[in-house]
């Protein structure tokens, strides 16, 4: 006599739904973004909480040889927190700063017993700070006092120097963003070069609106930085476009998993070593070295100089975001062109005659 099955006791149903939803692909993913959360709070915790000035570019302004002693004297402060130099007036050292050649600069009065210290706040108000601290120090224990005079004030709307930061992360995220969701809807590889070509054309008009529109939001709406909106415009432009051809180029060669490594470079590495919230000068020697090579990075530099510098120094900061662009793009070609099995898009039926 044959038994007919019952129906899954409600713990077999549960345990059954479970074991289906939790594949091994699954699993991974999860792992990943376990990885990933473990990484965000060691990447932020570590750059960011006990920031010390290290090897700063500085001036020192002196007559004769108290130039001289007063290098020595900086270069042999505990920590090494300054990298002084010799200037020849203070006219060259407004200029150095303006060129962001170096960060501050100590003029002597040999004739007083007040010096002046020259800082620029749109580089970063902590930094002018620190360096205000430093230097008032140093000059009391010489029985001496400082004024400081801000070569490149910040905006009184840009609290902490901190709008070029948070512009260029917005962009930033545009850019990730964008290229995440074209995979998410679409399949994260694109069959052919076709396209992929169309979704790095989607990419380029994504990131002129959205550099257009941030900084329209940045300048003339919120008055937070000056500087042209044509230039900034374009800046905005180039770093979304560069974040999502990086993107496009990492999920092009790893599937889904790219947006994760996306994550990973510019939000885990990027984003605390980009000089927004400590000035790369006050970041461990890791952050501060890997900064300026990532987008954020190379867009917080930029946009600084844009809207406080006029403009100085930054072709090694867009050659840097230029670099992402053109490699995000040619690996996303190329990835669209190579054959591999498992193909996620399907080629487009052919159109219908007549």
């Amino acid at each position: 006599m044959s038994h007919t099955p019952g129906p899954r006791t409600r713990s077999g149903s549960f345990l059954g739904e479970v074991k289906d939803a939790v594949t091994p692909r699954a699993t991974l993913l999860v792992l990943g973004v376990i990885a990933l959360q473990l990484l965000f709070i060691a990447s932020y915790v570590g750059a960011l909480h006990d920031p010390r000035p290290k090897d700063v570019p500085f001036g020192v302004v002196a007559p004769g040889a108290a130039a001289g002693r007063t290098v020595d004297r900086l270069e042999r402060l505990p920590g090494s927190p300054l990298d002084p130099h010799a200037v020849a007036d203070e006219a060259s050292a407004r200029r150095q700063i303006m060129d962001r050649e170096i960060d501050g600069a100590l003029v002597l009065d040999p004739s007083g017993r007040t010096d002046t210290l020259l800082v620029a706040s749109g580089g970063g108000t902590v930094l002018a700070t620190t360096l205000e601290g430093v230097t008032g120090r140093v000059e009391k224990a010489e029985g001496r006092t400082v004024r400081v005079a801000d070569v490149a004030p910040a905006s009184p709307h840009d609290f902490d120097g901190l709008s070029s930061f948070y512009l260029v992360v917005g962009w930033c995220v545009g850019g990730y963003l964008c290229a995440s969701i074209l995979a998410i809807s679409t399949g994260a590889r694109p069959a052919n070069p076709r396209r992929a070509a169309i979704r790095l054309i989607v990419m380029a008009l994504v990131a002129i609106v959205g550099g257009l529109g941030g900084a329209v939001i940045i300048g003339p709406i919120l008055g937070a930085l000056p500087g042209g909106v044509l230039d900034l415009w374009g800046l905005g432009a180039l770093i979304t476009f560069a974040v999502g051809a990086a993107t496009l180029a990492l999920q092009g060669v790893f599937g889904i998993v790219g947006i994760g490594l996306a994550i990973l470079l510019v939000v885990i590495a990027g984003n605390p070593s980009a000089g927004g919230a400590f000035p790369l000068p006050l970041l461990p020697p890791f952050w501060k070295a890997i900064g300026p090579a990532l987008p954020p990075g190379a867009g917080t530099w930029a946009a600084r100089s844009i809207a406080y510098f006029k403009g100085n120094d930054v072709t090694a900061s867009l050659l840097v975001l230029w670099a992402w662009a053109v490699a995000g793009t040619v690996i996303t070609m190329l990835a669209a062109a190579l054959p591999r099995r498992g193909q996620q898009e399907p080629d487009l039926p052919p159109p219908p005659a007549g």
